[in-house]
């Protein structure tokens, strides 16, 4: 695909980003757009591999490989080169509902499994898709696309993260009436306040498509609360079906001696309280008991953040944000290889060293990257009911009865000043509230239990979908459930007797 020989003349090239120590100043996106020319010249490096991994979404021992919406990158790449920009829209949007989330938010297992990837770096095919989607909002092509007929039936779903959304506009496209409940202030789920504005802009693109559903003729209850302001039992009975999309937003706790202390928190309420204080009114509330927007404010704090991924990463940036005095980052997994280990093949996912968004800020403020490995926390100090800092050993992973435990290293204890802590562990499952309302049946992990691909609860009518099915995951498999489930509930719905 592209120019036959482009991998072979053309070397990669990202985004450019504003430099760590300015974007610090604000809370804004900080990519530049890259200019048509310079993409189409980057999508000549799609190659004519004959066998493309990239759009597979193959599930391998160790993973999911390639796109898991399996977007036709191969397709979009070359008409990209070709200068065929609409053409390439029309062809991303056979796949994946929102291109705008994911070309932004996406860790691009695509890439991962690129065939170019194997002894070079791969193409860039989340800018692509970034690229495409924005310019098609700027052309215009972009309308809401009501559907000329309507069938009757209806459908709730709970929860407006990536899941409910991808299967409320799939719903809707095939006719059904859909009504989305949203128990925050704002619709979005994870997106909203999940993941911080400099990554993803609440109201130049989460609020953009949200409008855009809306004027499809989703419609779309925030402030509502299933099980409380709305019983499972009155959804029943007033829907043709209903799909749980709910997340996985259960923390994981860390019960060790001081937990109770002032100053340790879990990383998704200080995001949320963020977002939500920098939307609701800049930043200027306070952390007052009687404000409904207060916020967690690391100004002039040392922050210590435990655990890695995206949440971890997201805690360091937005403390930087806030002007904190220092940031660390501990993490209980070894550091990652240079480059893919014996045991990462291609077309795996890479687990290899980078510096995230996060820590090149970390490191242009502090001179080095903030994160700490193998290292466990052993208990948090205080004076009074304030915290003070944190106590942590080193460990090393051994292997006992067939599986790895961790292992205090003697001798390696070490105290950590620290006004603040955010706990950035990941998510046990969803919430069970609702979903004992709803007497679903749960699985051994605590979700909800429903075959991939049927996606049907033992509750007749009643369907699951995304991180409260799967467990904590990706924004791409929340919207591949999506699409999935909401083919499902159209032929349950469709089939039906009223």
């Amino acid at each position: 695909m592209g120019k036959p020989t482009g991998f072979l003349e053309i070397k990669r090239e990202e985004l450019t980003d504003e430099l760590p120590l300015e974007r610090i100043k604000h809370w804004n996106e900080f990519h530049t757009p890259m200019a048509q020319e310079a993409v189409q010249n980057q999508a000549a490096r799609c190659m004519d591999c004959g066998t493309p991994f990239c759009h597979t979404g193959a599930n391998l021992p160790s993973g999911a490989s390639g796109c898991p919406v399996y977007n036709l990158i191969p397709d979009w790449n070359d008409m990209l080169y070709k200068g065929h920009w609409e053409k390439a829209f029309k062809l991303l949007m056979k796949t994946n509902n929102f291109p705008e989330f994911t070309g932004r938010v996406c860790p691009a297992p695509c890439e991962g499994a690129c065939v170019l990837g194997i002894n070079e770096p791969p193409v860039t095919i989340k800018n692509h898709e970034y690229s495409i989607i924005e310019y098609a909002f700027e052309q215009g092509w972009i309308t809401p696309q009501i559907p000329e007929t309507k069938t009757g039936k209806k459908v709730a779903i709970i929860g407006s993260g990536p899941a409910g959304l991808a299967a409320a506009d799939e719903l809707n496209q095939r006719g059904h009436s859909v009504t989305i409940y949203e128990r925050a202030d704002r619709a979005g789920g994870l997106l909203m306040y999940g993941i911080p504005n400099m990554k993803l802009d609440k109201q130049k693109v989460v609020e953009r498509r949200l409008q855009l559903m809306q004027a499809e003729g989703i419609t779309i209850k925030t402030g509502v609360e299933i099980g409380k302001d709305v019983t499972m039992q009155e959804l029943q009975q007033t829907n043709d079906a209903v799909i749980l999309a709910t997340g996985s937003t259960v923390p994981r706790d860390l019960p060790v001696k001081g937990r109770e202390l002032e100053g340790v928190h879990f990383a998704m309420d200080y995001l949320t309280q963020s977002t939500k204080s920098l939307l609701n009114s800049n930043h200027a509330d306070t952390r007052l008991p009687d404000r409904q927007d207060n916020y967690i404010n690391a100004k002039g704090k040392n922050v210590v953040v435990i655990g890695g991924g995206d949440t971890g990463t997201d805690c360091v940036a937005t403390a930087l944000r806030q002007g904190c005095k220092s940031v660390k980052q501990l993490e209980i997994m070894a550091m990652p290889p240079e480059s893919r280990a014996d045991a990462n093949p291609w077309p795996e996912y890479p687990k290899i060293y980078k510096l995230d968004y996060g820590q090149q800020e970390a490191e242009a403020k502090q001179g080095k990257d903030p994160r700490e490995y193998v290292v466990m926390t052993k208990r948090f100090k205080g004076e009074g009911d304030k915290l003070t800092a944190v106590v942590t050993t080193q460990i090393k992973w051994i292997s006992k009865d067939g599986r790895m435990i961790p292992q205090e290293v003697l001798g390696t204890e070490k105290t950590i000043t620290a006004d603040l802590v955010f706990l950035a562990m990941g998510f046990t499952g969803p919430e069970q509230g609702v979903l004992k309302q709803a007497k679903v049946n749960i699985s051994e992990r605590g979700n909800v239990a429903a075959d991939y691909g049927k996606f049907s609860t033992n509750v007749e009518g009643i369907f699951a979908a995304g991180d409260c099915r799967r467990g904590q995951s990706l924004v791409v498999w929340a919207i591949n459930e999506g699409r999935a489930v909401a083919k499902e509930c159209d032929g349950y719905v469709s089939i039906k007797q009223h």
